[in-house]
Parts: C-alpha cells; structure tokens; sequence
C-alpha cells in the first residue's frame, strides 16, 4: 500500500508546495482533485500539466484523480450539476468534468479516476434508469481518456453503500467500474463490521479513502478523534492483497494541513501490519 492525501484538505497551500509538502513527510501517493484552487481544468494549460507531471515524478507520488470538486460547476449550489441532475445541459457539464479531469490525468500520469452518483433530488427517490446509464457513460469517457472508473458510494447520495455498487455491478456488468472505498464511509452508513465489508470486495478495490470518523457521522476528521480502528483497516487491506493508494481524506482541515499530514502519516506507519513496518 502507498500511503497517500488528497488535495481537497490541502486547499490553502499552491499546488507545487502542497506536494512538496507530502513528499516531505514520506508520502508516495496524492489524490488529486482539480478545483478552483488546485488546476482549474477551466484555465490549465498542457504546459502546467508537463511541469506538475514532471514534479510529481521528481517527488515519486503516484498520482490518482478524484471528482469531488464542491463549487466548481456551480458557484451556487455544493457538488452540482451531477449525474442525477435531471437537465440534460447541466447534467452534460458533469460528464465534460469527468472527462477532461480524466485526460488531465492521463497527462499527469494517473492511473484510476474516482466519481460518484450524486445526489437524487427526486420525491421519490427514483431515477434508476438515469443512475445506470450515468454511471456507464461516465466511466465510457473514463476509459476513453485512458484512465480506470473507480466509483465510491457517498453518503447521502444516489448510491451510499457498497451493496448499492454491488447492485450497479451487477446491472452494468462489463461496463461497470471499480471501487473506491471511503473506509470511514462505512462507519456512517453500516454495513456490518468494516473489516468484514473490505473482505468481501478486495478484488474489485481501486481506490481506498481513509480519514476518522464517528459513527452515524459524515464528518471527516483527523485520526484519534472518531471510530475507526486504523490497525483493524490497514490489516484487511493488507489481507486482501490492495497494493495501491491510501490517500487520506481531510477535507475540512486545510486550515491545519501541515498537522494533518504529519498525524496521518504517524498513524499509518503505527498501525501498519507488522511485516510491513
């Protein structure tokens, strides 16, 4: 496993000196979401692409892209247009996000690109026939652009759970993608015993989120302050054969990153299996 962070909690830092920063606390990963703050995909050239790729290499982070972006779209509204979002205009905005995030990373040298559902405003709670054929068109673009769809089950959204990926799966076979599992995701909604969940789902794993959390609490927070038994996770991911990135997920603590990187760095490298220390 590859102990990264993502960028979303790094949001107070120029995107060169933030991975400085990971690099130099050991990190060998970076989640990367393009933002507002962080290569705005409105305004990045391929030339500031060359120069973060080449970075990247010097500083040997392996970089992977993430879409969770919470006002770049719409100034106005957190995390929309999404791919329940029943215009069809703006819900076009959204997979032209998915796709040039994924062609930036293709450039950057990423490998997987992770999205998620969005939220389903309807009364009913029912749009599947949207979901399905959102989610199969997002990860088509994905792949289009070179890059593995990894999509994570988000709490209060469309999809919360991984049985609800499961059941994505099954109905897009072949055009489904991966996973990427927010461990302190599963704290929020339960599943059963974390560890027994990551079990059940090793080979299908290609991106792993990790962060404290409270149970029944979506608030990410920093190890030692929530629920989650970080030796327990680190283990079940070991056993299962994972080898890629853990990117840590601070999103609310950019105000303190150099902190935050420092912590998660610690407990990781404490609560990493034996033989791996």
């Amino acid at each position: 496993m590859r102990l990264g962070y993502q960028t979303n909690g790094l949001q107070n830092h120029r995107f060169g000196e933030a991975l400085q920063l990971l690099a130099e606390h050991g990190y060998e990963a970076v989640a990367i979401t393009p933002d507002t703050c962080h290569l705005d995909p409105a305004t990045t050239t391929d030339r500031d692409l060359a120069a973060a790729a080449r970075q990247l290499a010097e500083l040997g982070l392996q970089p992977v892209m993430e879409t969770g972006a919470r006002f770049l779209l719409d100034p106005r509204h957190k995390h929309e247009p999404t791919l329940m979002t029943p215009d069809p205009a703006a819900r076009a905005r959204r997979f032209e996000y998915l796709r040039r995030t994924a062609a930036m990373g293709a450039q950057l040298g990423a490998k997987v690109l992770s999205f998620w559902a969005g939220i389903d405003h309807r009364p009913d709670g029912g749009s599947p026939d949207r979901l399905r054929e959102g989610v199969r068109r997002a990860a088509a673009l994905v792949r289009a652009e070179g890059l593995e769809p990894s999509f994570e089950p988000e709490p209060g959204m469309a999809v919360d759970t991984v049985a609800g990926w499961r059941a994505l799966r099954a109905d897009l076979g072949s055009d489904a993608p991966g996973l990427t599992l927010d461990v302190g995701h599963l704290y929020v909604v339960w599943e059963g015993e974390p560890a027994h969940v990551i079990a059940s789902v090793g080979p299908h794993l290609r991106q792993v989120h990790l962060e404290d959390m409270r149970r029944g609490e979506h608030e990410h927070r920093l190890p030692g302050t929530g629920d989650v038994d970080f030796a327990s996770i680190l283990t079940s991911l070991k056993t299962v054969g994972y080898a890629g990135p853990v990117c840590f997920e601070l999103s609310r603590s950019s105000h303190c990153a150099p902190v935050a990187v420092a912590t998660c760095r610690d407990i990781f490298r404490h609560c990493q299996p034996a033989s791996d220390r």
